[in-house]
């Protein structure tokens, strides 16, 4: 289902956390819906884009099983959205929201963000803004108490992108690979 909900339409009221959406350039609106198996590829290119983040993925056709085989698993699960944003029907960004459980802050939910990425030809319009806005709009409406999402600490423009968005890096983070295909 494709979904044009403006944020304040999908729950951004329930956001406790401040936000600010920048808007896109020329009027350009985004419409969101879950990926389907078809946008692999062009998921998948936008993910290879990334010069940091995306070394190790491939988008040349046919594609890696493992793409579906992790397609599958992300739709199997009640909590996992893989979200395509869409303009003018082209898919120009992808995103994954988790809706994480824990006992925490009395048993209060978290909303997860990663993979988010933009097509090369569309960064600097604020459409990246205009996905964020929608995740933390969806979150809210989950009841979610606060949105998280890491970032490589090469990503400096990213960083500075989700400052300006309003977000505070407030924990370090750690990684340990468990095999050596990452």
């Amino acid at each position: 289902m494709t979904e044009s909900v403006a944020p304040a339409e999908a729950g951004a009221a329930a956001i406790t956390a401040p936000h600010q959406a920048v808007p896109a350039s020329a009027g350009a609106t985004l419409s969101y819906r879950d990926a389907t198996a078809a946008d692999l590829p062009a998921i998948v290119r936008l993910l290879a884009d990334d010069q940091i983040g995306g070394r190790a993925d491939d988008p040349s056709e046919p594609l890696d099983p493992a793409y579906r085989a992790a397609f599958d698993a992300i739709d199997r699960d009640p909590n996992q959205r893989l979200i395509v944003a869409e303009l003018d029907r082209a898919v120009v960004g992808t995103m994954q929201l988790t809706l994480l459980p824990g006992l925490l802050n009395r048993g209060a939910w978290r909303g997860q963000i990663e993979g988010v990425r933009v097509a090369a030809d569309k960064r600097g319009q604020g459409l990246g803004a205009q996905m964020i806005d929608w995740a933390l709009a969806w979150f809210g409406a989950h009841d979610c108490f606060m949105a998280q999402l890491t970032s490589n600490n090469d990503r400096t423009r990213a960083h500075a992108f989700y400052e300006k968005l309003g977000w505070a890096k407030s924990h370090a983070g750690f990684k340990l690979y468990l095999t050596e295909t990452q």
